[in-house]
């Protein structure tokens, strides 16, 4: 103790903190050795960036599943608007909580310091929230999540608490634990699962009391189009997750590659909707989503980088709402 002082507040590195005098230092990650009064200022993040550490430009990735698994169920007569609320909390909350687990992981790790990031800021990395606030938000989200899908397991069958645990590990272990899955490549694949295939088959089964054809292969465009919301993330963030260690599927791949795949993941979705036509035919309204491709395409084919591939992920997310909604109206008209 200095002076009935509490102790230095310990700060990721990076972090400016107030020193004596009231110059301004910053933290280096070494223990500090104080002479006379210590430093104990810590800035508390604003509710701005709380708001902003949910990453809104991904949430799409959690609505549009809930929407288009509501289409199918309204296909099939069968739409039930509480339970279709409770898979969107569900989903929502996930998709905060595996962000704000991510936030935390990587900042612990040191892999998302401020000096190393392109993207948006992070909590942890930048210092303007603690590891433990981070943790706290990432429990807490997924804590909404277990609740709200607990009711839906009881409306309808308890074996959806086992692919609840399932959600919420693959939430965590994705960039969490000692050999993190999303550093190895495989963060497309979880993607393609949870927000493709669970998210869009569940919802329509929660309210349809079953697994439906028409509910699995609605997912495969959903999982396509939150693949290509990950894929520019991490082609934006290529270079930094390299020198991190981090492996993603873009580290991969390669700049040139992953710019593909990303088209690909985006322009897929056109084709099987138009394919799920022949027994939806109102599903050809996601036509009226393309034109909204073109901007993100134009600048990923054009080598955009930084800042630019931060406008390209706010498109591809006005994108797949917009896809979504078409998708969704095409899939509840039955003729």
């Amino acid at each position: 103790m200095h002076g009935g002082l509490p102790p230095p507040i310990p700060l990721a590195p990076g972090t400016p903190r107030c020193a004596p005098g009231g110059k301004t230092r910053h933290h280096t990650g070494r223990a500090d050795i104080y002479q006379g009064t210590p430093e104990y200022t810590l800035r508390v993040a604003t509710r701005r960036e709380w708001i902003a550490g949910t990453r809104p430009r991904t949430l799409p990735a959690a609505v549009v599943p809930v929407m288009i698994g509501s289409g199918v169920a309204a296909g099939y007569s069968e739409f039930g608007w509480w339970r279709a609320l409770l898979a969107l909390v569900v989903a929502l909350a996930l998709q905060i909580g595996v962000n704000f687990a991510n936030d935390y992981s990587d900042g612990i790790r040191g892999s998302d310091s401020a000096e190393k990031r392109v993207g948006p800021m992070r909590l942890v990395g930048t210092g303007v929230a603690t590891p433990r606030a981070v943790l706290a938000a990432a429990l807490g989200s997924f804590l909404v999540a277990g609740c709200a899908g607990l009711v839906l397991a009881a409306v309808t069958s308890w074996w959806l608490v086992l692919a609840g645990v399932f959600c919420v590990l693959g939430a965590w272990f994705y960039t969490g634990g000692s050999r993190p899955y999303g550093y190895l490549g495989l963060g497309e694949v979880a993607v393609f699962v949870f927000f493709g295939v669970a998210a869009v088959a569940g919802t329509a089964l929660v309210q349809m009391h079953a697994l439906s054809w028409l509910g699995l292969a609605a997912a495969v465009p959903a999982g396509l189009l939150s693949c290509a919301l990950l894929m520019v993330n991490n082609l934006r963030d290529i270079k930094s997750d390299g020198l991190s260690g981090k492996r993603t599927l873009a580290v991969k791949l390669g700049d040139s590659r992953s710019r593909v795949v990303y088209i690909l993941f985006l322009l897929i979705p056109f084709l099987f909707a138009a394919l799920l036509g022949v027994y939806r035919p109102f599903s050809l309204l996601t036509l009226l989503a393309l034109p909204l491709a073109v901007a993100p395409v134009r600048a990923v084919r054009g080598g955009a980088t930084g800042p630019a591939l931060i406008t390209a992920l706010g498109q591809t997310g006005r994108l797949q709402l917009a896809f979504g909604l078409a998708f969704t109206v095409g899939l509840a008209i039955h003729v």
